[in-house]
Order: C-alpha cells, then structure tokens, then sequence
C-alpha cells in the first residue's frame, strides 16, 4: 500500500525539483553563452585537440624512425641497427636491480591425468613475491623437455582464466613444461586488495598497472621494468629445474600477456622462441585507433628516442619469432601488418627468413583455434619437440587448486613488498637529493634548466593573432570573446572580462574546468573585474570546449590522467609543459594590447601550469595559487592519491624539482599561496634571501577573499 504524501509536501518537493532542473538549464546556458567554438566547423573537433596534438608530437618522431628504417640495406646496417635497440630499449626502460637469491617454494602439488602441477612462489626482488604454478608433463627418466614461460593478460584471476589454462594444458599434453605466473597486480598478486570485497579496489586489472605506473614515471622508473624484471627471473626459475632443457625456452602470451612476452623476449637472450599474441601493432596505427594503454606499455621517451612496437620483435633477430593476431583485435591489424614487413626484412637480412612468420585469423581481440595450433606447430617446429598441433579439450583446473598462498593473496599470505614499498624507498632518495640540491648557490638556474627539459616546455615562437567571436554586456564590464593558435594544430578559447574603467592591469585565471566555471554573476572573475582588472579566463587544452573536463566520471579521469598522461610521456613531453607555454601565448597578447601589468591566478591543479609559465616567461609579475597541489611528492609519497592529479605531473621530476621549486624561483615576485603547500619553509627562506619576505603570503583556504585584496594591490 503507497503511503499517503500530504500535498503541501508534495507541492515542495516538485517545487525543489524544478528548481534544481531550471537552475541545471540555467547554469548551462550561461556556460553555452561563453562558448567561442560552437559555430566554426573548423574546430568541431575541439574536444579531443589534446588528444590530437599529442598524436601529432608522436607521429613526428615516428615518421623519422620509418625513414631511418626504411634506408636500411646492408647486414652489416640492420646488426647496427639491433645493436642500437639493445642498448635504446634498456636506456627507456630504465637499469634492472641485480639478481639474489629467488627462494623458491613450492606450496602445493598436484597429480594430474598425464602431468603434475605444482604451486611456486618466489622472490623477483627481496620480499617482492611472485605467485605462478609449473605444469609438468610425464617424461622418461632423465629426460629434459623444452620450456615455455606463459604470460597472462588482463584477467583479475591471472593465468586461472579458462582461456588461457586452454592453450597452457595443450601445450603440456604436447609435451612442454610451462610456467604461468601472475602478473603484478593480477591474480594472487593484487597490489590494492580489499578484504571486505576480497578484490580489487580498482575496477579494472588495467588501473591496478596504471595507478601505481603513473607514481613510477614521476619517479623516473617504469613498471615495464618489474614486469620484464618478473619474467627475467621467472626464466631463471626454469632453467633451475631438472626436467627443462635450458636451450629450449620460449615465451607466449595474450593481449597483456602478449605485452609481457613481447617485453621479456627482447631483453632475456636465453629465450629462444618467441609468439606474443593480441599486442604487437604500431604506435602510428595505436594513435590512430585507440590510443596508448597501461603503464607498462609505455616507456618515458620511447617514441622520442625513436622506438616502435616491432622494434621489440627486430631486437631479437634472427631468433625465431611469430606474430600471432586477429583482423577484428583492437590493436590495429593494419599496423601488426605493416611492423610485421619491418620485422621480415631484418630477418632476412640476417639470414633468418624461415624464422619470422605471422599468423591471422578472421576474429576480435580473442584466442582462436587456428591461432592456438599455429602456436603449437611453431614451438614444436623449433624447440623440437615433434607431434600434433591439434587443439584438444582440455579440463581446466578449479581456482582452488592452482590457489598458491594461504588466503589466495599475497597482501594476506606473506606481507612481503609491493610496488609502492619498493618505489617509496627509491622516492625518497629521489627526494632527499633534491632537498640537498637545495642547499647550493647556484640551485635556482640549474633546476630551471631541468625543469624547461623535463617538462619539454616549448617558448611561444611567434606572437599569436587574437580572432575575435563577440562581445557580451554585463551590468559594469563587458565580456569579449576570442581564440588563439596554440602550440600546435589546436586554438586556445578564451574570454575578456573587462570593466568599464579598464586600466593597464589584468589577471589571467586558470580553473581546470575551463574559462566558464568561475564566470557567472557573484563568480571570482566578477569581483576580480570589479577591482578594476581585466581578466582573461582560457580553455587549456583538454579543458572546457578544447575536451570534456575533468569531472564527468572515472572513464574520463582514467584517460586524462593515464592514457592521455602516457602519450605525453611516450613523446618525451608534459601537458603542464604544453599548457605552460599557451599562458605564455595569452600573456603576450595582453601585452600587446597595451597591459602594463599582467598577474596569474592559478586554481587547484593548474597551479602547476601557471608556475611552470611564470617561472619560463616574465610577462606575467604576480602569482596567486588557489587550492594548490601540496606537491608532486606528496602524490609520490602516498599510497593513495586522486589520479586526476597525474595530468599535472611531469615524469622524471623527482629528485630534479618540485612545484614549491617552481615557486621559489619565482622571487621577489608577489606570491599568493591559499591553501597547503609543501616545503614553505624552504620557500620562505629563498623569498628571505632576496629580501622580500613582505612579497610572500601563505593562508588557510577560508582566507583567500581577503588575501587576494593584499595579492592585488600594490
């Protein structure tokens, strides 16, 4: 029975309920009214022109390396060239730690129909523990088998997904011993595990990669190098066991785990065989269709340093090799074709035609029978170890029975490392340097030099046209409407709140929601306006109409601040630094047009954006940060963080400066800070060196209002 709701009741709330809708349409008029793009075609696209430039920076580099390759001729040129990528590769994926002793345990053992299992952990790092189970097939005495190292793709279970127990039991009833093991973040190995839920506190496996990846870039290290550093002493693993013929290894994979074999083959030269499956393409084509994954498919500057996906095939020629994919997977085929002409060429400079092949079925990102028996039929052809290539049934094994710890998690078993223990202790290193470089003379210039290459911050070349798009009036100031050329193929929208009176004075205000969030009547930029200055309120790219903002979901936060982070990384660049140098653009404009004084008010974390300009350009002569980042080593230091926090980061950064460096720099100029920052003390002292403590104020956020009437009188 519905329960009676008296009408005066019901009267309020519909009336609450219209009000929320019509205020809802009214804010979205108002922010529609500001818009500078809706009617040019030409830059429909806006939305996605981060996106679109950071792909453009990549394909630069890209097409250079397929000129390099495509002149290569000679044998001797191609060895050179493999040379070249051993060497390259390791430099991008950053040195791996020395080998100790592995501890290798077998937890349980299983007897099967014609093989035995057995459940291993061991250490890949001291107390970094990694679980996998070893499927034995039944051999005669003495004898030794060939090996295969199976990497698992994005399954929350790991290798106990059906899918892949089909293809590692097939290759055990032919014959092969194979170890499949967890990768981190997956199966056993969950770094972010919730008891309550028992899973992970990520939704996908992919974000268990990319959360912590994003804090190893910053710290100038790659998840690619645990990873790889994983299936290294994995290899060692077998080559210990009695029943393995250490001259017949090989690896193999699916989709993550085609990543991982791809990644493990090119730095381990005692695997003889490689077949990653569902990964390799080319990064023209990835940009293409869906754009850079997980952290540890990404190497800082890989691209600029002019690498390729096939170049972690080429590396191992002419060892034998097989490409397998399907038409229809996500990772483009036309690329895995066109890298997969590369690889063939140096192969058959290097007298190893017969070893490189490329097998395609007509289906999505998925395993299939054909693709499965081309596998078989390769490693039997080349490990030696003849029979049939017919895919079989097989049982697979319950979770319970490959289950290698305890609880089923290493976090609840042994308690040993995680990714963020291990990277803490090198963090803090990082910093401790940092805070030593400090103490010298001449610290300032040196970081700033840095800072201008890590960040990949570029000077405007050439002073930007404004294109006018109209004018509003408002009650006592006018709002103006303009675009201007960015760094690249993109424009920057902006807006000019002007007064009436309009002096020589203005402020530029950066919000990460875009030029619309703080516009409206009663808004910050109105009662700056109302002080007599001129405001100028951009889109940053990947902000407002130039992208979706920052906070319309999880989808969108993880691509902005992972996969679109990534693509910066990949081409040796920042969004900050990007972002950095437009502020410099519109600061050159409004001091063309005649401002004798032009100040920055940062808010959240574009402050990073702004001190990364002023601390470059000098058009800009007071600073205001509203709700800053304490610091990036605040991100680095915490096991949990907001990642949309990552867009603002710079990789490689730690140990090199910080942003209460950035604003160090910046002295005498006057400098707001509103809200917490790390390391003012230190700030504090360099503002003390040059006499101008009086040009420095830090307050709690509630204080901003009054604090900015300080800020901006003289």
């Amino acid at each position: 029975m519905f329960r009676r709701i008296p009408i005066t009741r019901l009267c309020a709330r519909l009336y609450a309920a219209c009000m929320i809708v019509l205020l809802a349409a009214a804010n979205a008029n108002a922010q529609q009214e500001l818009d500078v793009l809706q009617k040019w075609m030409q830059y429909s696209d806006a939305p996605n022109s981060l996106y679109h430039h950071l792909a453009a920076e990549a394909f630069v580099h890209l097409e250079k390396r397929a000129e390099e390759v495509s002149a290569l001729q000679s044998p001797t040129q191609w060895e050179q060239r493999r040379l070249w990528l051993r060497k390259t590769l390791q430099e991008a994926v950053g040195a791996f730690p020395e080998k100790t002793p592995l501890h290798v345990k077998v937890t349980a053992t299983l007897k099967k129909d014609g093989f035995r299992v057995e459940n291993i952990v061991y250490e890949s790092q001291p107390g970094f523990f990694v679980t996998g189970s070893l499927f034995v097939p039944e051999l005669k005495k003495g004898e030794k088998a060939p090996a295969v190292l199976y990497c698992s793709g994005h399954s929350a279970t790991g290798y106990r997904s059906a899918v892949y127990q089909h293809v590692i039991l097939n290759l055990v009833k032919k014959g092969f011993v194979v170890f499949a093991f967890d990768p981190v973040g997956q199966g056993e190995r969950l770094e972010y595990y919730d008891a309550a839920t028992k899973r992970s506190k990520h939704k996908w496996p992919s974000n268990e990669h990319s959360y912590p990846g994003a804090q190893l870039f910053m710290n100038g290290r790659t998840l690619a190098m645990y990873m790889i550093w994983d299936g290294i002493r994995a290899v060692d693993l077998l080559l210990s066991r009695k029943e393995v013929d250490a001259s017949r290894i090989a690896v193999t994979g699916r989709s993550g785990g085609g990543t991982q074999s791809a990644y493990i083959a090119a730095f381990d030269e005692r695997i003889k065989v490689a077949a990653p499956e569902n990964y390799i393409t080319s990064f023209t084509r990835l940009f293409q269709s869906i754009g850079p994954q997980d952290a540890e498919q990404n190497f800082p500057g890989g691209i600029a340093r002019g690498l390729d996906m096939g170049d972690l095939l080429m590396v191992r020629a002419p060892k034998p090799c097989l490409m397998i994919t399907t038409s229809r997977d996500m990772f483009s085929i036309q690329g895995a074709q066109e890298s997969a002409r590369e690889v063939a060429a140096m192969y058959a400079a290097l007298d190893g035609k017969e070893n490189f092949q490329m097998v395609t079925d007509d289906a999505p990102h998925a395993s299939t029978k054909k693709n499965r028996e081309a596998l078989y039929a390769f490693l039997q052809q080349h490990l030696g170890r003849p029979g049939t290539a017919v895919d079989e049934d097989v049982q697979p094994l319950s979770a319970k029975e490959l289950q290698v710890t305890p609880t089923g998690q290493l976090s609840t078993s042994l308690k040993g490392e995680t990714l963020f223990s291990l990277h803490l202790v090198q963090a803090k290193q990082q910093h401790a340097r940092l805070e030593n470089a400090r103490k010298q003379p001449s610290y300032i210039p040196a970081m700033l030099d840095s800072a201008r290459i890590l960040s990949g911050y570029r000077a405007p070349a050439v002073a930007a046209s404004p294109v006018f798009t109209g004018r509003l009036r408002k009650e006592g100031y006018v709002i103006e409407k303009y675009f201007i050329k960015g760094e690249g193929d993109y424009v920057v929208p902006y807006i000019l709140m002007k007064p009436g009176n309009a002096g020589g004075k203005a402020v530029i205000y950066l919000h990460p929601a875009g030029k619309a969030k703080d516009a409206g009547a009663g808004g910050q930029m109105e009662w700056l306006v109302k002080q007599g200055f001129t405001v100028l309120a951009p889109d940053m790219i990947g902000t407002g109409e130039t992208g979706p903002g920052i906070f319309q979901g999880d989808s969108f936060i993880d691509s902005i601040s992972y996969n679109l982070w990534f693509a910066a990384v990949q081409t040796g660049r920042s969004i900050t630094g990007i972002r950095a140098g437009d502020v410099a653009r519109l600061a050159g404009v409004l001091a063309q047009n005649g401002v004798k004084e032009i100040s920055g008010l940062a808010q959240e974390h574009m402050a990073p954006v702004l001190l990364h300009a002023v601390a470059f350009d000098k058009n800009i002569s007071r600073v205001a940060l509203v709700h800053p980042s304490a610091s990036w080593y605040n991100i680095l230091s915490s096991r949990t963080y907001e990642p949309m926090l990552i867009q603002s980061a710079v990789a490689g950064a730690n140990g090199v400066y910080d942003l209460p460096d950035l604003a160090a720099s910046l002295a005498p100029k006057k400098l707001l800070i509103a809200g917490e920052m790390d390391d003012v003390s230190f700030l504090q002292n360099i503002y003390r060196q040059q006499h101008a403590e009086d040009r420095l104020k830090t307050v709690p956020l509630a204080d901003v209002q009054n604090a900015l009437l300080w800020w901006l009188n003289d």
